[in-house]
């Protein structure tokens, strides 16, 4: 059973159920059958070892379930504040993913709760911090595993609850343990996964309004049209490019405020040595398909990379009972997800940079030919401020995104007496990546209010494209056109929740 990732943002976003067909489920249970049978007489790591630098030690038959449930206990170890529930039913679609590989030798019923969990809501608690990201996710995910085996709390219908009290409501039994099922549920990449799938979504999210606010911006300073041509785009082999001009000539169809170069300069009707109008405009208006073309084949790389490994094995060893073997390796190491999240969050911050300097644009009256007044202030000069305070905000996080952004991939510490002597510290990515995109629709929420602004001084709206002009109406259904000076902090708010909603 393999998972697109539009069937992911649709269980998570549109709340689809999640099934398991009858094939998969029978070869997860043939898997199981398999291990049952192959680890009778024969050392396995997890199933009759200790697990990590322990491994040398045979554990003793009379306590094998014992054992597993040790290393769900003894690694619930998390600390900070729980991650929110989007992540943590990623967390659990990604996991479950892993499991219907068959992959795995667990019992058919750790994939049959995971999906009740997933389908009911029920949410375990994961703290923030305690991946390093090479054993996989073991703290986080040994913290869902603890709700699965029907201890710790977890988050229901909105209150946080034990989670013995919430499997007894729902009338669904623990998690049993049959062979290797505590390992199995707290080795992989799935935390991290999941967090990245999220912020994916919203990644992609953030590139779709960077394209719009970036037609938009270049209605208000009537750029030409030409830097989105085909022609231009075409001669440049970037894939890329090529996509991000193409969908900036969809948005700005049916614009009144994009003159066309050969109209207004290639008519032999000049004779000015010193043009009013700017021949081309500033590189954060002119340059979005070569800025922006890059950051979309990231983003299209990272979700080919999110979406195989909510379809892969990620745990060890990895039960192969189609060729009768078990195979010891280190498919739990989180480097795909850590690289991945770095170039994310990467990507993210150069859309932040590119909306801050167009807000710089739009708020420097010398700098956008005094076709606004500074800071877009509709009031008196020097008693009201417009949006001067607004940009103090946008520049400080912005800074955040630059300094966030260093990367994480690279900061490998060895720990567990050396045996994971290099670790990718996939989850810390993947949540430094969330902190830059929180960061960004803080950015764009007031650049979205600064270009209403804009394009009510200069009374453009019904000249726009159709698709700038609808994004500039649910601006003004949230947040009015300022002359008098009012705080800002709660019309930020809710354009953020207004941009977050697009996903």
């Amino acid at each position: 059973m393999q998972l697109t990732f539009d069937q992911i943002r649709d269980i998570l976003i549109n709340g689809r159920a999640m099934t398991i067909d009858a094939s998969t489920m029978s070869r997860v249970e043939a898997c199981h059958a398999f291990l049952q049978q192959f680890a009778n007489d024969r050392i396995i790591y997890g199933i009759n070892t200790g697990f990590g630098p322990m491994a040398q030690w045979r554990v003793e038959d009379a306590h094998l379930e014992e054992l597993q449930y040790n290393i769900i206990r003894s690694h619930s170890t998390g600390a900070g504040e729980p991650l929110d529930d989007l992540d943590v039913k990623a967390a659990m679609i990604a996991r479950l993913g892993s499991f219907l590989q068959a992959r795995s030798g667990v019992h058919p019923q750790i994939a049959e709760l995971l999906t009740q969990f997933i389908n009911r809501g029920i949410y375990p608690f994961i703290p923030r911090h305690g991946s390093v990201g090479a054993s996989g996710d073991l703290v986080q995910l040994a913290h869902i595993a603890l709700c699965l085996i029907g201890e710790g709390k977890v988050h229901y219908k909105g209150i946080w609850r034990p989670t013995g009290e919430v499997l007894k409501e729902c009338d669904l039994l623990p998690m049993q343990i049959h062979i290797r099922e505590g390992l199995s549920a707290t080795n992989g990449t799935s935390v991290m996964t999941g967090i990245g799938a999220v912020n994916q979504l919203h990644a992609e999210n953030l590139l779709r309004l960077s394209l719009l606010s970036s037609v938009w911006m270049n209605e208000i300073a009537e750029s030409y049209d030409d830097l989105m041509s085909e022609q231009l785009n075409a001669v440049r082999r970037h894939k890329g490019q090529q996509f991000v001009a193409a969908q900036m000539r969809e948005i700005a169809k049916g614009s009144k405020r994009l003159p066309k170069r050969e109209h207004a300069l290639y008519d032999g009707g000049h004779t000015e040595h010193v043009f009013a109008k700017k021949v081309q405009a500033y590189y954060s208006l002119r340059c979005i398909p070569q800025i922006m073309g890059p950051v979309w084949e990231t983003l299209e790389n990272a979700r080919r990379v999110i979406e195989e490994e909510f379809n892969s094995a990620s745990d060890n060893p990895i039960v192969d009972f189609e060729s009768g073997n078990v195979y010891h390796g280190g498919n739990f190491h989180g480097d795909y997800i850590s690289l991945e999240e770095d170039k994310v969050k990467i990507a993210v911050t150069r859309m932040v940079m590119t909306a801050e300097r167009q807000l710089n644009y739009l708020f420097h009256d010398r700098i956008n030919d005094g076709i606004m007044p500074p800071f877009l202030n509709r009031g008196v000069l020097g008693l009201n401020y417009g949006m001067q305070a607004c940009q103090f905000t946008a520049t400080s996080t912005t800074a955040e995104c630059q300094t966030l952004s260093m990367p994480n991939y690279v900061h490998s510490i060895p720990n567990n007496n050396d045996n994971q002597d290099i670790v990718s510290m996939g989850t810390n990515s993947a949540l430094l990546c969330r902190q830059v995109i929180e960061n960004a629709y803080q950015v764009f929420a007031i650049h979205f209010i600064a270009l209403a602004q804009a394009t009510d001084i200069l009374n453009i709206a019904g000249d726009m494209a159709p698709a700038t002009r609808r994004m500039y109406e649910e601006v003004r259904q949230l947040t009015q056109s300022r002359v008098e000076d009012k705080p800002f902090y709660e019309d930020i708010e809710r354009i953020i929740a207004l941009l977050k909603q697009k996903i």
